[in-house]
């Protein structure tokens, strides 16, 4: 179970990865604003992915 969704969580991951840039691509964001942005969403999505393999794993 856990392989699986590790493998599902990097996916997950580089989907997100490449939607954020495509929005900072769309909306001409900044080179000083990037890196925060990427740093918040692949942070978000971790802590989301972690909650959702624990209430798998204890529910």
């Amino acid at each position: 179970m856990l392989f699986v969704f590790v493998i599902f969580a990097f996916f997950i991951l580089f989907i997100f990865n490449s939607l954020t840039m495509r929005l900072c691509l769309q909306t001409e964001m900044s080179q000083e604003k990037q890196p925060n942005v990427f740093r918040t969403i692949n942070i978000l999505i971790t802590i989301l992915l972690v909650s959702s393999y624990v209430e798998v794993i204890y529910i």
